[in-house]
């Protein structure tokens, strides 16, 4: 039987200048679903990011009701845990919902949302057929650049012996949005969080 495993977690404030943060967390998938490309990833979102990808889907399945985002509140305060934590539960439970529909599934920018750290202007540009890779080649190449799990750390083992081309990935614009973005990814399972 087919499982979409997704979890939102890890919050960290991050520093878009000297004066403005933001709070971006971390979207963990691990699935067999034959309607992704990877089984595992990982990737950081932040909120903003989350409104784009609703508007995006709400326009494309406008007969769908699609669930709530936790509001935008002038009163949210990023160095308040449990603002913080409910923000990170209402965005959870906004993706699992959005991951339970057939139609939601098949759009190609949840995917890339889901699966790579392309801003929302390149996620737009390679959907639209914009770009020279399509939106597999986006998520292989994310995943080939950010590999933290176990069995592909032996893959790239493995690999380093082989040709170092597809070390040159910074000339293909797949990298992150943010040199300074990590994912400090681990697989666990869904019992891990709760």
């Amino acid at each position: 039987q087919e499982f979409v495993t997704v979890l939102v977690r890890d919050p960290r404030i991050q520093k878009e200048d000297s004066w403005h943060s933001y709070i971006d967390y971390e979207i963990f998938i691990h699935t067999n679903s034959i309607c992704f490309t990877r089984k595992t990833s990982c990737v950081r979102r932040r909120y903003r990011e989350f409104l784009w990808l609703r508007q995006r889907l709400q326009s494309n399945a406008v007969l769908i009701q699609l669930p709530e985002l936790p509001s935008r509140t002038p009163f949210f305060n990023m160095n308040n845990p449990n603002h913080v934590d409910h923000r990170r539960q209402g965005l959870q439970e906004f993706l699992e919902k959005i991951l339970q529909d057939a139609l939601l599934l098949s759009d190609s920018r949840l995917h890339l949302f889901l699966q790579t750290q392309l801003s929302p202007e390149d996620m737009e540009a390679c959907v639209s057929g914009q770009t020279k890779y399509s939106v597999a080649d986006a998520i292989l190449s994310f995943a080939s650049l950010n590999r933290r799990f176990p069995i592909e750390d032996e893959e790239e083992k493995k690999g380093k012996n082989d040709a170092d081309s597809d070390s040159e990935s910074s000339s293909s614009g797949l990298g992150p949005s943010d040199d300074s973005i990590s994912c400090g990814c681990k697989a666990s399972s869904a019992s891990e969080e709760s």
